[in-house]
């Protein structure tokens, strides 16, 4: 798989990562023999960004099963204390973890639970809390120069606040849902990451399921699935959305792809230095993923589906 300058503080990733967002349960069971199977397997496809900045405690461990013997091949990211999936009803645990005086203590937490000694790009959340922005990446310097965490990531900003963190501590990499369907990123994060030469971790490349065109209505997501709390899961704007994925459907077919895979291969058009990091509990799922990168679409095809989902106002 080609290898990508995430950034331009000697950040290197494969071109795709692996979310691990699935592995925690929140879009449906995720079975844990299964789990580690997708994460082995994605090592063994070349993939080297595993993204935990959205896992549990669980998945960290996991995880560090699965690296155990394969460290020099996984470029691990991690949020502060990761977050713990409640069902349904809330995300737990980010915004006290992101707290400037718990970011040590979430910081030893995961690297504990993943039995290595560094995490090789720690994110944060400096708007979480409302604390400054500069004591947040003041904490996370300093777990830097102790040589807890390679580089820093930061997650939740604007723009003038994200020059503002990179003012306090150098960023490496903006994580950022970024896809086909979500392409806020576009209008001032990405060019604001390139011109402070920072990465992109983007994140819900697939968004969350729905670009693959396998959900079509809210009745299949289950009862603890975090889903049923993002309006765009709603039945209405569901009903909406699904014509603007016809039309990128029609694409596929002319290029006789799969959806999914033609999502991720726009994704991966869009710049060497955007890593998208697919999320998937199943080992079919990784094994279409990964061929995604062997995808050029023509200038043409671009245009087409830029069309069918364009770039919305604000």
């Amino acid at each position: 798989m080609r290898r990508v300058s995430l950034g331009g503080q000697g950040l290197v990733s494969t071109s795709l990562g692996l979310g691990c967002t699935a592995l925690t349960g929140a879009y449906g069971p995720a079975d844990p023999d299964e789990a580690m199977r997708v994460v082995l397997r994605a090592l063994d496809g070349g993939v080297s960004l595993i993204d935990l900045i959205d896992a549990d405690g669980e998945a960290e461990r996991l995880v560090g099963k699965a690296v155990a013997h394969r460290r020099d091949e996984a470029l691990i990211a991690a949020g502060p204390g990761s977050v713990r999936w409640a069902g349904a009803a809330r995300w737990e645990g980010r915004d006290c973890a992101s707290r400037p005086e718990d970011l040590g203590r979430a910081c030893d937490a995961s690297l504990a639970r993943l039995g290595v000694e560094r995490i090789d790009l720690f994110v944060v959340d400096p708007g979480a809390t409302g604390a400054p922005i500069e004591e947040t990446m003041g904490v996370a310097g300093r777990l830097q120069d102790a040589g807890k965490i390679a580089h820093i990531g930061v997650r939740g900003l604007d723009g003038h606040r994200l020059r503002r963190a990179h003012a306090a501590r150098p960023v490496a990499a903006v994580a950022v849902e970024y896809s086909l369907w979500q392409r806020r990123a576009e209008r001032e994060l990405l060019p604001l990451a390139r011109e402070l030469g920072m990465g992109v971790v983007a994140g819900r490349p697939l968004g969350r399921g729905f670009l693959t065109g396998r959900i079509t209505s809210p009745v299949q997501l289950g009862p603890g699935d975090v889903r049923r709390l993002d309006p765009r899961f709603s039945p209405e704007s569901l009903e909406a959305e699904l014509l603007r994925l016809r039309d990128a459907q029609r694409v596929a077919a002319d290029m006789d792809v799969g959806m999914g895979r033609l999502a991720i291969a726009w994704l991966l058009g869009r710049g060497g230095d955007i890593v998208p990091v697919p999320s998937t509990r199943d080992l079919v799922h990784l094994e279409m993923n990964l061929t995604a990168t062997g995808i050029l679409l023509p200038e043409p095809i671009k245009a087409r589906l830029a069309r069918a989902f364009p770039l919305k106002e604000d």
